[in-house]
Order: C-alpha cells, then structure tokens, then sequence
C-alpha cells in the first residue's frame, strides 16, 4: 500500500485555478481513464482544474490496473482483506486531498470529487467523513458501501449526484436508488439521473447533467 498517489492535472483553460475537480477512476483502471473528460468539462469552467489520481494498490485482476481496494468475487480475496484494504486506502485519499488543499492553495468548499465505479464507493466514503466539507459529489455507476454507518460517521454533508446506467451488468442499477434512499435519510441533498439504456459506462447527458452540477457548485 503506499502512502502517497500518483497523479496526473489538466490545469485549468484560464490560467488561475480557483476550484478543482478530482476523478477517482474505477477498479482496474487509472487517472488517466477520467482525465479525458477534463477535455469537454473543462472550456466549461475555465477557472477549474482537473486531477486524477492512481489508486494506491495494483489491481490483482488487472496487473496493468490499480485499486481501491480488492473485490472478493471477483479476485478472489477475504472480506477482512477488502475491508482492511478500503480503511488504507480511505487514509491515502484523504491525506492526497489534503495535500492538494495545502499545495493548490484551494479550499475544501471549492473541490468536487467525482467518481466512476468502485471510485464513486470511495468518493461516498470519504468526504462524509471529512470535518471540511467539500462542494459536492458526482458519483457514476456506483453504490454506498457500509450504508448502515453512514448516519453515524458522517460528520459533513456535500451535496451529492448520482448518475448510473439502467443496463449496468456491473453494478445494478438498483445501487442508484439505494444509496440515495440512505441518504436522503441521513440529511444529505441528494440528486439522481438515469442514462437510459447506458450499460457501466457514462453516456454524454450523463456527462452533461454532471457538468451543470460542477458548474452550479464551484462557479456560485
């Protein structure tokens, strides 16, 4: 596990960033699958700019890929090694933001996470458990991992979009509503969009309801 991430920018098209956006890529996978859409989000918000991080594990199902943390159905690891895993990686993250809140000299309030897969699970995880509340959320094709601590762990409340497929063989569609029933009842502001007929993938008004979310939250 290492403690630092690797990552890759796109610095923003003014020239002065005043918010980021941070992609968490999904499992098997890197930075650079979600740094492509810094290209059409970014002559949107100028004065945004783009990172993606590597997670911090290679991906034992994909040795070219990285991890969040491993899957047990799919690579055959124990319950306790995911859990272990997610609790490292979850410490990584967060000390990867607040280096990024220190070096770019941006606040908490002017960052968006935006996650695809297992990168919207830790997306879920981590900034409701951050005391700096961050702007907000956009969570692809995911669900919420330990729904049943949230309540209790959270300590902020960014506002949150989900967004998934109604053909995702990956993870069930079902995982949309779920997760926003959870957190509706946790006292997030949760919004939610179906791409219809979108498999595990994002379809471009999947993108474009993201890009009015990013707007709304870091050009307010």
């Amino acid at each position: 596990m290492s403690t630092s991430l690797e990552s890759n920018h796109v610095e923003a098209a003014s020239g002065t960033a005043t918010s980021l956006v941070v992609f968490l890529h999904g499992y098997g996978a890197d930075g650079a699958d979600l740094l492509g859409l810094a290209d059409v989000l970014g002559p949107h918000l100028p004065n945004t700019e783009f990172h993606a991080p590597n997670a911090p594990e290679r991906c034992v199902g994909n040795p070219f890929g990285f991890q969040w943390f491993p899957i047990p159905w799919l690579d055959g690891s124990s319950e306790e090694a995911a859990a272990a895993s997610l609790s490292a990686s979850a410490k990584t993250l967060n000390s990867y933001l607040d280096d990024l809140i220190s070096t770019r000299g941006i606040p908490a309030e002017k960052i968006c996470l935006v996650g695809f897969s297992q990168g919207t699970m830790m997306s879920l995880h981590v900034a409701p458990r951050r005391p700096d509340q961050i702007a907000g959320i956009v969570g692809f094709s995911g669900r919420l991992l330990a729904p049943e601590k949230l309540d209790i762990e959270a300590v902020s409340k960014p506002p949150i979009l989900l967004v998934h497929g109604d053909q995702d063989d990956v993870v069930p569609f079902a995982s949309m509503a779920q997760a926003a029933s959870v957190l509706d009842d946790a006292g997030f502001d949760v919004h939610t969009h179906v791409m219809p007929g979108t498999a595990h993938g994002i379809s471009p008004d999947g993108l474009s309801v993201c890009l009015a979310f990013l707007r709304e939250k870091l050009t307010s």
